[in-house]
């Protein structure tokens, strides 16, 4: 893929955060939820996916995807962003630090 990485341990049951920065960067959560969906289908047993998303500085989104690992990703999201309402980046600018 195009897409920089960088990579830090958060704790030991997560996997390396990874940086996305090109435009195709939702290719490589999508295929990461269809990997786990189809280990959890076929899996005899109990299992659940959860998607928690954050909001960064610097214009970013961290996606992370826990099952019974944590993944994570960091999106660049200006074009998310770009709508917002000035009285709620102002918010959001305070709020942040």
């Amino acid at each position: 893929m195009n897409a920089k990485t960088k990579t830090e341990m958060k704790s030991e049951k997560s996997e390396p955060v990874v940086t996305l920065t090109s435009p195709k960067a939702h290719h490589k959560i999508f295929e990461q939820l269809a990997s786990l969906y189809c280990d959890l289908f076929n899996h005899d047993g109990f299992g659940d996916i959860r998607i928690e998303m954050r909001i960064l500085r610097r214009n970013q989104k961290e996606v992370i995807i826990h099952c019974g690992k944590q993944y994570r990703y960091v999106l660049d999201c200006d074009q998310a962003l770009a709508n917002e309402s000035a009285i709620k980046h102002l918010l959001k600018r305070d709020l942040l630090g």
